[in-house]
């Protein structure tokens, strides 16, 4: 497969892990093992790798994009020894990426910024309220590569949006309930939607809620925290977002979430070595999950 490989790649050019295997299909470890263990094949890889939590590693740490999804949508495949259009394709692609990140945080802050004008009185409380956004797009890897979404199975288009919505302990219950409500309903109207097909996963919680979680007791505190950490402030009260940043540099959640990611780091070293080794059959029956994620869901459960 590997003299395929190159000559699709001589006629083609350098060609993205998923295009590569949309032409041959088969086995996705034996063709990542043949692309990434080839002397005569380089692979350019953009963007970021950052931390992800999963039930399945010891630890919980681990790096994202898993594995399988980096090869195939951040990583480009060229000819060893002509490295100029190897990198013109790589920078395609990372002005791709950061497109598709740019459009789904626009859309999530359309979003958020309608909402006052469908709930009564929630304009008044920006002071009390902060939508924080978190997940890929706040690394600019948002993709767009049509998945099925977990509850519906309808394809939704790549990357989902993750949101978080905090209010200070004052803020009324009812005004919460109406805003949990409202974005529900602008979740289900993108999912349906055949010109957006976007997936929001959020939560809407209070402060009180956040001091519970950053005791970082549960792997559910540790998701709750790891997606605080990353988080950036969308819409709403800086204060508030400032005081939720400082809980988890008080508390010392923010230096266990950087020693994790040291460790996922190693643990990511070790994993590529692991399989490209492995034979793909062994891998599949035992190691399978050192080459794809779960879904880190659940915060938005």
């Amino acid at each position: 497969m590997e003299k395929e490989i190159i000559k699709l790649i001589e006629h083609k050019g350098p060609l993205t892990g998923s295009e590569i295997w949309g032409t041959f299909g088969g086995d996705g470890i034996t063709l990542w093992q043949i692309c990434k263990g080839s002397k005569n094949l380089a692979i350019r890889t953009v963007g970021t790798r950052y931390l992800r939590l999963d039930r399945r590693v010891e630890g919980f740490a681990r790096l994202s994009p898993s594995i399988w999804r980096e090869f195939l949508t951040y990583s480009v495949v060229g000819i060893s020894g002509d490295p100029d259009p190897l990198e013109s394709r790589a920078t395609e692609l990372i002005s791709h990426t950061e497109a598709v990140s740019r459009a789904k945080l626009k859309l999530a802050y359309n979003v958020v910024s309608g909402l006052a004008g469908q709930i009564e009185s929630l304009s008044l409380l920006d002071h009390r309220l902060c939508f924080i956004i978190a997940g890929d797009i706040v690394y600019n890897m948002a993709h767009d590569v049509p998945r099925p979404e977990r509850s519906t199975g309808k394809l939704v288009i790549g990357s989902d949006i993750d949101l978080v919505v905090i209010a200070d302990d004052q803020t009324p219950d009812d005004l919460l309930k109406r805003l949990d409500d409202a974005i529900y309903q602008e979740k289900y109207r993108l999912l349906i939607s055949p010109h957006v097909k976007e997936e929001i996963d959020y939560i809407v919680k209070k402060v009180v809620r956040v001091k519970e979680q950053i005791r970082f007791e549960t792997f559910k505190h540790m998701v709750a925290c790891k997606i605080l950490h990353e988080g950036t402030l969308l819409h709403g009260s800086e204060d508030l977002f400032r005081e939720i940043k400082a809980m988890l540099f008080q508390t010392g959640v923010a230096d266990n979430l950087n020693d994790l990611e040291k460790r996922a780091k190693i643990f990511r070293r070790d994993a590529e070595e692991y399989l490209l080794r492995e034979a793909p059959e062994k891998i599949r029956g035992e190691t399978l999950f050192l080459f794809h994620p779960s879904e880190e869901s659940e915060e938005f459960e």
